[in-house]
């Protein structure tokens, strides 16, 4: 019998365990990592999270399909509590059972936005790992949504659209329960009589009978999949104003379906090919007050939901990742307003509306040239903030006409070149802060590649008050330099105009020189800052929003922002009071009321501003085309300057003429002034004697009296109006010249700028 062969046993090399025991140790070392981390989550996190699992359950467990068809209506009231508009969608009207739904906007749907909705249980897995792994590399920002069809009806109709990872685990289990409780179709019924297709319209139906007007099941696959790319973000798919982006969309759900099996190579290409042309429902005109109201209301819930506004920027592609974000959060909040039954309280005053809008219309009733479309060519817009509180009372976005359709309100959504009124915010009042006063002499003289004055004149030495009552160019121009255009401008970013572009840094900027200009809501905020004695206050009309069952959504609080020295934005109003008296805008004072202003008008005579303000009021008006052009007899204190005078008049009627908080003198000040009595005295001694003019025999006095007076030596808009405050258009035939690399700038008007190509809307 042979024997067994005993089996030699191996021994481990001492190298070997130790590799062992360190892979061991690694392991043993990872789990407690994990252990320790889920412990950490789970104390940190826990509560919260099963919380908000209780929460979603019972959101879903009381709901019916009744709650997929409510609309709640949103109701809008003024100053004084008086119900203004309603908002309301057109869901409820419109709602097709899942067998009138056309099968191939359902299929287009589930192609772009959830091709694996007839099988997973309401979310995505994968997508939720990707949005997770994004916000921990944006540092707790949601970058990417991660949504199934399931979780962005769970969205529309149980949540608000905060940006917050709570939010998102409260949409992850309504989308789970929602998937237990109805079926696919159900869901798919419930989504496409949701979804917001833009303009108002919720629904397939809605939207169908919105943009071609007739059913859906009337239209062609083309027009079907036009449809479904406008959801993915109603902004930038908005059929009204970026169809282009709209098209592209289309093509690309049409690729996608073929893609999948959904439509054949034939269908593909006829789909793609076809003109899609719009029969838009004619829907009422929104007033001024409505646009503007929805628009403030939306930023308001973008803001109470933490989406964080921006107005500077490092790099084009961080604006561009910026303004995707913002549309689609407006996008959402828009969506809304529409449907979540909000009691929006608002500043506005029905009464100083109607006024604003009376003195526009009234003012620029001679010019009666409309458009193609029937719009007047000759616009204006106006805003008037209540300086108590920093909020807009009025706004009137062009002149008034019984039309339907898109109303372009210019007060917020229109941005032009403010010409001089722009001034006392990026020069003057930066000057006061560092050393200037009212009484600082400048030179008023000829400088290579500066701005030249109308008559060829400059008055020498003067003090900076006269510079700004007479807008003088070359004085803003050098101060401005000894600033330097980063910082006179910061103080508009600060204030946050959206339109201030890298090109802007220039010295043109000075003179109101900017690329795509500045809104009326912008400038009157800033010169309610100026007023506020340097406190800025962002302009809205909202004053609260509560939902419908009476929670505040929005509160009465409203932040606040130190833009300038306090005692330099007193000294700013003190120096523009004398705009109405000695300067630019004499005969638009107010009767027994305190006043200061400014006047701007470009070198093209293609914009005219007015901004002005009282210890009660501050009020901006802006006066041109919408398709820039010339006008001989515009300036800032023609047209723009009447508006303003007469609606502030009427809107000041009764009140006591409290005045404005003196600035406080420096010592420097105190000593020039008493040399100024000294030689005025002097003056009164020798009065008789001969003047001597020196060599600039032709410079006016700036100094001098000019009420009374007339000085043909003077800026022409300085003497444009008699005591009663109507221009006369006579005198108004200055030659123009403009600049053209190192030449100089002639200035037709006092206030010109340096000449800029000036935007369309």
């Amino acid at each position: 019998m042979a024997k067994k062969k005993k089996k030699k046993s191996k021994k481990m090399t001492p190298g070997r365990k130790r590799i062992r025991f360190i892979f061991q140790l690694l392991f043993l070392l990872l789990l407690l990592t994990i252990l320790v981390t889920g412990i950490f989550l789970y104390m940190k996190y826990g509560k919260t999270v099963f919380a908000l699992h209780d929460e979603a359950n019972a959101l879903v467990r009381q709901s019916t399909t009744e709650t997929f068809r409510q609309s709640e209506t949103s109701e809008v009231y003024d100053t004084n509590g008086k119900l203004i508009t309603t908002l309301k969608g057109t869901k409820d009207t419109y709602y097709l059972e899942y067998d009138k739904i056309p099968d191939m906007a359902t299929q287009a749907m589930i192609s772009i936005e959830d091709k694996k909705f007839l099988t997973h249980n309401g979310i995505d897995i994968k997508g939720i790992i990707r949005a997770a792994k994004a916000y921990v590399d944006n540092h707790g920002e949601i970058t990417q949504g991660a949504s199934t069809i399931t979780q962005q009806l769970s969205r529309n109709i149980f949540l608000t659209h905060e940006v917050s990872w709570q939010r998102k685990v409260k949409e992850i289990f309504i989308a789970l329960a929602m998937e237990k409780k109805y079926s696919k179709e159900q869901i798919m019924e419930f989504y496409m009589n949701n979804i917001y297709f833009g303009n108002g319209y919720y629904g397939i139906q809605a939207a169908s009978k919105g943009y071609f007007s007739k059913d859906v099941n009337e239209l062609s696959l083309a027009q079907i999949t036009y449809l479904c790319a406008i959801p993915n973000n109603p902004t930038l798919y908005d059929p009204l104003e970026n169809s282009d982006n709209t098209i592209k969309r289309k093509n690309r759900i049409l690729k996608q379906m073929n893609k999948d099996g959904a439509i054949g190579d034939e269908e593909y290409r006829e789909a793609v090919n076809e003109e899609i042309t719009l029969k838009v429902t004619k829907n009422k005109k929104q007033n001024y007050i409505e646009t503007y109201v929805y628009n403030c209301a939306i930023r308001a819930l973008m803001k109470n939901q933490g989406f964080n506004f921006r107005y500077t920027f490092n790099s084009d592609e961080e604006k561009e990742r910026y303004q995707e974000r913002y549309d689609d959060v407006y996008s959402m909040c828009q969506q809304s307003l529409y449907s979540a039954g909000y009691r929006i309280y608002t500043s506005i005053d029905t009464k100083k509306q109607k006024q604003l809008q009376k003195s526009v219309d009234e003012v620029l009733a001679d010019f009666t040239s409309k458009n193609k479309d029937g719009i007047y060519e000759l616009q204006g817009a106006a805003t008037c903030i209540d300086n108590n509180n920093g909020r807009v009372v009025a706004i009137v976005g062009g002149r008034g006409q019984n039309t339907v359709g898109y109303t372009l309100n210019r007060a917020y959504q229109s941005f032009r070149q403010p010409g001089s009124s722009i001034k006392p915010l990026i020069v003057y009042t930066p000057s006061f802060e560092r050393n200037y006063t009212p009484d600082s002499i400048v030179v008023d003289e000829k400088t290579k590649d500066g701005p030249k004055n109308s008559n060829g004149a400059y008055a020498g030495k003067i003090t900076v008050r006269t510079a700004v009552e007479q807008s003088k160019n070359s004085i803003a121009w050098k101060l401005f330099a000894e600033l330097t255009p980063e910082v006179g401008l910061q103080y508009l970013l600060n204030m946050n105009f959206a339109k201030i572009s890298k090109n802007d840094y220039y010295p043109s900027a000075s003179l109101g020189g900017l690329t795509n200009g500045v809104s009326s809501v912008e400038m009157a905020s800033a010169f309610a800052t100026l007023e506020n004695e340097g406190v800025f206050r962002e302009p809205t009309c909202i004053v609260s929003i509560l939902d419908s069952k009476g929670n505040e959504v929005v509160s009465d609080i409203q932040d606040t922002k130190v833009i300038y020295d306090a005692n330099a934005a007193r000294t700013m109003t003190d120096v523009m009071k004398g705009v109405f008296t000695r300067g630019t805008a004499r005969g638009l004072s107010l009767t027994n009321m305190a006043c200061a202003g400014k006047t701007g008008t470009t070198d093209d005579k293609k914009d005219g501003w007015f901004v002005g303000y009282t210890p009660y009021y501050t009020t901006s008006v802006w006066v041109g085309y919408d398709i820039p052009k010339q006008l001989d007899s515009l300036a800032g204190a023609t047209y723009p300057g009447n508006i303003w005078k007469t609606y502030m008049q009427q809107i000041h009627e009764g009140l006591e003429n409290i005045g404005f908080v003196s600035y406080t003198k420096t010592a420097d000040t105190t000593v020039k002034e008493e040399a100024a009595d000294e030689e005025k005295a002097n003056e009164d001694i020798q009065k008789e004697a001969p003047v001597e003019t020196g060599e600039d025999e032709n410079i006016l006095d700036l100094d001098a009296p000019l009420e009374g007076e007339e000085d043909t030596t003077q800026d022409p808009e300085a003497d444009s109006q008699d005591t009663e405050g109507e221009y006369d258009y006579s005198d108004d035939t200055q030659d123009e010249e403009t600049a053209q690399g190192d030449e100089e700038v002639t200035v037709p008007s006092d206030e010109d700028t340096v000449a800029t190509p000036t935007p369309t809307e």
